[in-house]
């Protein structure tokens, strides 16, 4: 190959060979992927991407939870420019500031709504989620050392859960495949079970009754432990990657309850469900409970350009600032001017567009009632969604709720059909969930349902054809 050559003058296969000579991805079979070949994605619009063979594709996972404003944003791309030609970095280290960094700290602290005796004035910024929830682990241990209870180190989290993929944000999470590999979790990092009521509810209760059951799993835990010993408890609003797991309305009430009783801190990690996913520009006002720490990352620029964060509550916030002197933790790119002033004017679309409120209006209520729709074919368990994210459930029987075995990969299976067929949709096990940019038009979020219809026929002449059904 000419090194002169530009991407565009490369055919598919030609950048194929490269991807697989050069590349090496995330959560990826590499060698599977040489097989197969990596497709290449080359351009997009709106809620649209397209690869370099020319096919189109409705982005029904915003990227990866992330392009909330749409593809092909101008005013971005105009921020990181001005911003690049006025000063492209400098650190926050040595008792130096830059102005996008301070702006958007203030931003978001204006945002940030208090709940009850919770209040946020202040922000930690890293580059990723993954970076920001090891910035908690750390927070958090230095702010019980700070307060002469060092045992505290403890931290909570649970099952199927994602929170990074960190040394610390994957002991953080519960991906039993992530911990597989590494000799993970760390020390001191324990879980519990998820609050997935279709798979964990017993016969005949009730979700509101499986709501409380489901937190009361954190109290348990806390006693076995020893509540002197335990630090937070870290959950994310509704789990992500777990597969769109929302959990009854019952559950942060009572999660909210226990760690008051016990005195723990509580940290909402909200890398996917903050800056209106949920229909709010955070995900605990939603849920009504009071995080300490909220973790952020992802839709705070719409993907645009790595950035991530904490939202520190007072009660740790004073303690470290006012007892902790120098906090020898963070990040070169902690606060970085472009990805700053890119977040900045993410968030003025979104205030002018009133996306959380399109979510939380009309417009979200048009996309649950069309999705809810699909609970109706013969290979779909269950449906739910809340604000623009959504999972549904793929079974062999509908009535006794008979799932199809792992082997079967059945997700991957309608993951196909999707792809061959201009959708881009997540499978999780037999957990088939999206969660599109907040611009949907009625038009979308229609050719939206129509497009998994499709897939979802076209898994079920499939699977049928090799004997699978009940």
């Amino acid at each position: 190959m000419n090194a002169a050559n530009t991407p565009e003058e490369l055919g598919t296969k030609e950048i194929q060979a490269l991807d697989s000579a050069h590349f090496m991805h995330p959560f990826t079979d590499h060698g599977d992927l040489a097989t197969r070949g990596a497709r290449v994605i080359t351009r997009s619009e709106g809620v649209y991407v397209w690869d370099s063979e020319g096919e189109k594709l409705f982005d029904a996972m915003s990227g990866l939870w992330c392009v909330n404003v749409g593809y092909g944003r101008k005013a971005l791309a105009q921020a990181a420019y001005d911003q690049m030609m006025t000063l492209p970095f400098y650190n926050s280290f040595f008792q130096t500031t830059n102005v996008p960094a301070v702006k958007l700290a203030t931003k978001l602290a204006q945002l940030a709504p208090n709940v009850g005796d919770r209040s946020f004035e202040h922000v930690f910024f890293s580059s990723s989620g993954s970076e920001s929830n090891d910035s908690n682990v750390r927070m958090v241990r230095r702010y019980w050392d700070l307060l002469g209870q060092p045992q505290r180190k403890v931290i909570i989290s649970r099952q199927n859960a994602y929170h990074g993929s960190t040394m610390a944000g994957a002991s953080l999470g519960g991906m039993s495949g992530m911990h597989a590999q590494g000799d993970l979790p760390i020390p001191n990092i324990t879980h519990i079970e998820q609050p997935y009521f279709y798979e964990n509810g017993l016969p005949g209760e009730s979700a509101d009754a499986f709501g409380v059951r489901a937190a009361g799993w954190l109290e348990e835990k806390i006693l076995q432990i020893g509540a002197e010993k335990v630090a937070a408890f870290i959950a994310e609003p509704i789990q992500g990657a777990g597969g769109v797991i929302i959990p009854p309305t019952t559950y942060w009430p009572e999660i909210q309850r226990i760690v008051d009783k016990y005195g723990i801190l509580l940290i909402s990690d909200e890398v996917i469900c903050a800056f209106g996913r949920l229909g709010h520009w955070f995900a605990y006002e939603r849920f009504g409970y009071k995080p300490d720490l909220v973790t952020f990352a992802k839709a705070v620029t719409s993907g645009y350009i790595p950035l991530g964060g904490v939202m520190v509550g007072d009660r740790v916030a004073k303690v470290l600032i006012e007892k902790g002197g120098e906090f020898n933790h963070g990040y070169t790119y902690s606060g970085h001017p472009v990805a700053c002033a890119v977040a900045l004017a993410n968030l003025e679309i979104m205030e002018a567009e009133q996306l959380p409120q399109r979510v939380r209006g009309e417009v979200g209520d048009y996309f649950a009632r069309r999705y809810a729709e699909l609970g109706d074919h013969p290979l779909v368990g269950m449906t739910e969604s809340c604000g623009f994210v959504a999972g549904l459930v793929l079974v062999k029987n509908k009535q006794t709720k008979e799932r199809f075995s792992a082997e079967d990969a059945v997700g991957m299976i309608c993951r196909g059909h999707c792809f061959r067929n201009g959708l881009i949709m997540r499978a999780v096990g037999d957990r088939m969930i999206i969660a599109p940019p907040l611009t949907l038009t009625h038009a979308q979020i229609d050719e939206l349902m129509g497009l998994i219809r499709q897939a979802l026929d076209l898994t079920y002449a499939e699977v049928k054809k090799n004997g699978w059904l009940a």
